[in-house]
């Protein structure tokens, strides 16, 4: 069928589903000269409707050549007044743009869109809200602009989010980020669904790219596609105070309706489980669940790099010195907390009630450096090293176990391969240049013998279909409820 598809039908389809977004250019383009803000919370006059009309009408007939011969649409969308935010989820595919082009509600984007020809266009009639990278300042100012127009009393467009930030593969929804719901105004949530018997169209950061993707789901004869409006959600004031807890009862309800369940997982910590570093995180890591921990703190561990040196030459200083909880919450800064406690709890392996501050300066070190192996190693072997400079195997197999987040690791085959010349300890460059001339390293000596068969563990490498790896099932919520320990079970 692609073999005969490719050859016959989708070069037309391309081509028509080309010539319909280049047909929406001039009116889009007619229509967004000289608006400015205060024409947009006017009603619309009776040439921008006619122009409103068009553009739906051309872009049905896109995704009209794409295989989508009918939408079915379930609910009904609320007014502005009503509900100034829609909700989309699950965020599985650039397909999910069909419910925005359905509707032209305003979106939320990267500056960098407006820059593309002919799409850049399309995208500023929709009276996007956009966000520059280049701006440090601009998550907190595109927040803010979200609620300027989300409490016009329906004066602005809606606006339509999706609130898991991300492209999942629909199997679960993933947690939600709140900026949808700092405003604290009602929301519509709305769920997709693409009830077909061959997946074409799910596009995560593994799996197939965009344009195989494109080429596949032409290659359909047809493409179902599912819109449901749910009811408005109302927040209670408790809700309206707390935008997580609001953002977490939406997701429920989203799920129920979906038939799906909830993972308190997010994109970032998939992306710290599946980072290309030379060190390939085991499937039951703790480190996931440190990760959410660092984040329930309030820390950022994108904007973390800074602390990270501060803690260090804190934790170098008390060298092998182990402390209790209430000295951990000083090292930190951090009153004690169910969360603090939590964490402790990750790295007092022998519940002998202290820790080894450094184990946390490592895991913190991979939590916001997860692609940068070596750089971790370094920062531990200064912890480490003794005053030659130099590490045993007792010190690698520390520095190894808590860099993967394990409570059990045989580095003997590693450290007697970096200790050529059979001196019972390792410098950092002895280490560094063994690593360069053997990248894969931990697969060679490490997850040989303790990811193998015989354990009944797998990599983080092996993933799920469409991406979302295994570590991220459902399946085993149950499991994260029981006491955080450092130990594979």
């Amino acid at each position: 069928q692609i073999a005969f598809m490719t050859l016959t039908l989708f070069p037309i389809r391309l081509f028509f589903a080309a010539f319909m977004m280049l047909l929406a250019w001039p009116f889009a383009f007619i229509a967004s000269m000289g608006s400015d803000e205060q024409e947009l919370e006017k009603p619309l006059s009776w040439w921008r409707k006619i122009v409103d009309v068009l553009l739906k009408a051309i872009m049905r007939m896109m995704w009209l050549a794409g295989g989508f011969h009918w939408i079915n649409v379930k609910g009904r969308r609320a007014l502005p007044a009503e509900a100034a935010i829609l909700t989309v989820a699950p965020h599985s595919s650039y397909f999910d743009a069909i419910p925005v082009t359905m509707t032209f509600a305003s979106i939320v984007m990267k500056a960098e869109s407006k820059d593309i020809p002919v799409w850049g266009t399309l995208i500023k009639y929709i009276r996007p809200v956009f966000v520059s990278r280049a701006d440090q300042d601009s998550r907190r100012k595109t927040v803010e602009e979200i609620k300027r127009r989300a409490q016009s009393g329906g004066k602005w467009p809606q606006i339509m989010i999706f609130p898991e930030g991300t492209c999942t593969n629909r199997s679960c929804l993933i947690t939600f980020k709140p900026g949808a719901f700092i405003p604290g105004v009602p929301v519509q949530p709305v769920v997709l669904r693409y009830p077909n018997k061959l997946d074409t169209i799910t596009w995560t950061w593994q799996g197939p790219g965009a344009f195989e993707i494109l080429w596949l789901t032409l290659c359909q004869f047809h493409n179902s596609v599912e819109i449901e409006f749910l009811p408005v959600y109302i927040p209670s004031e408790e809700e309206r105070k707390n935008p997580v807890l609001y953002a977490n009862n939406v997701r429920r309800v989203m799920a129920e309706a979906l038939g799906v369940s909830v993972t308190d997982y997010t994109f970032e910590d998939c992306q710290l489980a599946l980072a290309e570093g030379q060190l390939r995180l085991p499937s039951d890591t703790c480190l996931l669940e440190f990760a959410k921990l660092v984040r329930s703190l309030g820390l950022k561990p994108e904007t973390l790099e800074d602390d990270l040196d501060k803690y260090a030459a804190s934790a170098m200083k008390m060298k092998k010195e182990k402390v209790d909880l209430k000295e951990f919450s000083a090292y930190l800064e951090f009153p004690v907390s169910q969360t603090l406690e939590s964490m402790f709890a990750l790295f007092d392996e022998n519940e002998d009630g202290v820790i080894d501050i450094r184990e946390f300066v490592i895991a913190l070190s991979v939590v916001c450096k997860p692609s940068k192996t070596l750089e971790t190693i370094q920062l531990a072997f200064q912890l480490y090293q003794s005053e030659s400079g130099t590490v045993t195997e007792e010190d690698l197999a520390c520095i190894l176990k808590t860099a993967m987040g394990v409570s059990q690791i045989d580095v003997t085959h590693l450290f007697r391969a970096v200790d050529e010349e059979e001196k019972g300890n390792i410098t950092y460059d002895d280490f560094y240049t063994f690593a360069v001339l053997h990248p894969h390293f931990a697969e060679d000596y490490l997850y040989a013998d303790q990811m193998g068969a015989e354990s009944g563990l797998e990599t983080s490498s092996l993933s799920a279909p469409n991406g979302i790896c295994t570590d991220f099932s459902p399946d085993n919520s149950g499991d994260r409820r029981k006491p955080l320990q450092k130990k594979l079970n």
